[in-house]
């Protein structure tokens, strides 16, 4: 621990640095003083290739480079703040600064589909980009309103500097209790009173820093970790106009994010048991003892550290979009780093891959002209899985090779333009039986207009031709909010879609059915699952890049030097060595129980034909084997717990198979 005694050495050496840290002293609390020091831009430059953070304020926000003095980078030696035990550095605004929140005002797909809309209905431009803007540009647009200037538009933001620092600090640290969860569509409530919210409660809360320099008292909120606080933005209704742009009176749930959550097993008041709120997933906890502000050498005594500490991750699934950030930084005046890119794109990466789905596939059946083959997936998501903003979709590929490797089926595969195989027209629709190569199954919200045709235009959208994106664990049609998330376009036939085995709702699951013809092939084949997912896949940009402006034409050639390969989500790989017809009665032998309820297989009426008893579970690892067969009975113990196991008889003409269920 750094004691007081160094804290004058310290003050003499950050003195010295003339042009490089403004120095401050001052706050004497007993025996022990603070020292605050701010980074000057130089300084940090030199920490990274991304603009500077804004300094700017008003009466109301604070740009998030005065929050960056203490909540941002500690580099002088000894680092303790905002660093883990392990001594990690965490510091929150740098993990924030290259999320799609810290970028929000300046996404440029996002300004290319604002100017769309625009384009399709000039006539509405004020009132377009002032919804826009209240959540991709709060700090700016509110402060209008707070003014009482009236709407704000896209043209104010971009020479606005608070605007665009996005979803920043204070955009969530200054929102209000009041109305928390009950309130939509970018109708934001902020506190002006000069308090700044955070998780941790007042005891030997030091606040004198952050009321001197930013003019804001730090006060305890413990709405800062309910999932209302989210749900300002992340639930989204629009109006419905026509196709001359006449207001229908309809609205359309553009994204329900937050009540998808409230529909669901994660709901922590709800289910205080198993419940996740939308921080606890999005802004992962760590237990270690933290010290969260710089450069105040007594704060790292064990009464002022403050645990949990909420990582400010702030990741989703975009990939695809980080990734062009990234490779447009400085056209796009970003303030992030390439590494701080792609430290975001990696916990991007991992938040999909190993938080979003399981994925399992086998072999219901097979004959000699079909393999029966389920993919079953389960979201693991707090929320329907793609959730948000409705270009974003999932698909499965399902690829079958025979012994040799070659390919006898293939669904769901991607082409040289990053599109599915095999596509409709205008959209595919949702399957529950796969029988064709031209048949994929792609889980995404189509939306169609007034005359019930696919758009893309959200000020256009009515209702859903389609939305069969996997549902959360405990989600149900008889929820309150369900009209705020429906289910459109899966068959009632359709039983295994968010149903368990007893036709119960809320599993999370969807089971595809593949019938895959075999054309009288009876060797082993290797199936593989594949899930991929797509933020901003090729189809829905077709309609917006038939017009063009000005933001249309930066996005547009952006989009197309960026990579578009859809992000693997998850795998899954089995063999099955079923060869033949299940048909043992001709051998005389006899394997029972089937289903197995004691964990004991009995094989019976074995004879001098069989060469060879093999058991295997559905991945194709051996279980037990015999050969050859010295008595005509044998008795196999099975692993314990449910399972579908192969038993494969064989002789010198040929080998038997049957298909066994253990409970």
């Amino acid at each position: 621990m750094r004691k007081s005694s160094t804290l004058l050495t310290r003050s003499l050496i950050l003195a010295g640095l003339v042009g490089t840290v403004a120095l401050f002293v001052a706050w004497t609390e007993g025996k022990l003083t603070k020292v605050h020091a701010h980074h000057t831009p130089e300084e940090l430059r030199s920490y990274r290739d991304g603009l500077d953070l804004p300094i700017e304020s008003n009466r109301y926000f604070k740009g998030s480079g005065q929050c960056s003095g203490c909540h941002g980078l500690d580099n002088i030696a000894p680092v303790f703040a905002n660093h883990t035990e392990a001594g990690v550095d965490v510091n929150p605004v740098d993990q924030w600064r290259s999320t799609m929140m810290g970028n929000s005002a300046k996404d440029p797909f996002w300004r290319a589909k604002v100017s769309h809309e625009v384009a399709v209905n000039p006539g509405h431009q004020v009132a377009l980009e002032d919804k826009c803007t209240s959540c991709h540009a709060p700090l700016g647009r509110y402060t209008e309103h707070f003014t009482g200037q009236g709407a704000y538009s896209i043209a104010q933001m971009a020479s606005d500097p608070l605007a665009l620092d996005g979803v920043s600090c204070v955009a969530c640290h200054l929102q209000s209790a009041d109305s928390l969860g009950i309130i939509f569509s970018g109708s934001l409530r902020f506190d002006t009173s000069g308090v700044a919210y955070g998780p941790y409660d007042a005891k030997n809360l030091f606040g004198a820093p952050m009321e001197s320099f930013v003019g804001y008292t730090p006060t305890y909120g413990a709405h800062l970790n309910d999932a209302g606080l989210c749900a300002g933005c992340h639930t989204l209704v629009t109006e419905t106009a026509d196709l001359e742009g006449n207001a229908t009176g309809d609205h359309f749930v553009e994204q329900a994010t937050y009540h998808e959550w409230l529909n669901s097993s994660f709901n922590n008041e709800a289910h205080p048991e198993t419940g996740v709120t939308c921080q606890g997933c999005h802004m992962p906890r760590i237990d270690d003892m933290m010290v969260i502000s710089a450069l105040y050498d007594f704060l790292e005594a064990p009464e002022y550290r403050r645990t949990p500490y909420g990582l400010h991750e702030l990741v989703g699934g975009n990939t695809f979009m980080l990734n062009l950030l990234k490779n447009n930084n400085q056209a796009l005046l970003l303030t992030a780093s390439s590494v701080q890119f792609d430290s975001t794109i990696a916990r991007t990466t991992k938040m999909l891959q190993q938080n979003t789905l399981l994925l399992s596939t086998e072999v219901a059946s097979r004959t000699l002209d079909t393999a029966f083959i389920d993919v079953e997936l389960t979201n693991l998501a707090g929320h329907k899985f793609p959730s948000g903003y409705p270009a974003r979709r999932a698909f499965v590929e399902l690829v079958v090779e025979n012994a040799d490797g070659d390919t006898l089926f293939r669904s769901g595969g991607w082409d040289g333009e990053y599109e599915v195989m095999g596509h409709d027209a205008s959209w595919e629709p949702h399957y529950d039986v796969i029988r064709n190569e031209d048949q994929a199954q792609i889980y995404e919200m189509v939306m169609s207009d007034v005359e019930g045709n696919k758009t893309t235009v959200l000020e256009r959208a009515k209702e859903s031709l389609k939305d069969n994106r996997l549902a959360p664990l405990g989600f149900t049609t008889a929820h309150p909010s369900y009209d705020t998330m429906l289910v459109v376009g899966v068959p009632p036939a359709d039983l295994d879609f968010n149903r368990n085995a007893e036709g119960e709702e809320g599993s999370g699951t969807d089971r595809v059915h593949y019938h895959v013809a075999m054309n009288g092939y009876d060797g082993a084949i290797t199936i593989r699952a594949n899930v991929w997912y797509q933020s901003a896949p090729p189809r829905w940009m077709e309609e917006m890049f038939a017009i063009s402006t000005p933001e249309i034409e930066t996005f547009r050639d952006m989009y197309a030097a960026a990579d578009g390969s859809p992000v693997l989500i998850r795998s899954a790989e089995i063999t099955d060595l079923t060869t033949a017809v299940d048909d043992l009665s001709e051998l005389g032998v006899r394997i029972f129980p089937n289903p197995v309820q004691n964990g004991v297989l009995r094989i019976d009426g074995m004879d001098e034909r069989i060469t060879q008893v093999q058991v295997f579970d559905m991945r194709g690892a051996l279980v037990a084997e015999r050969a050859p067969a010295a008595s005509p009975t044998w008795q196999v113990r099975l692993p314990e717990g449910a399972g579908t196991y192969v038993v494969v008889i064989r002789t010198r003409q040929r080998d038997f198979v049957e298909r066994v269920v253990a409970f």
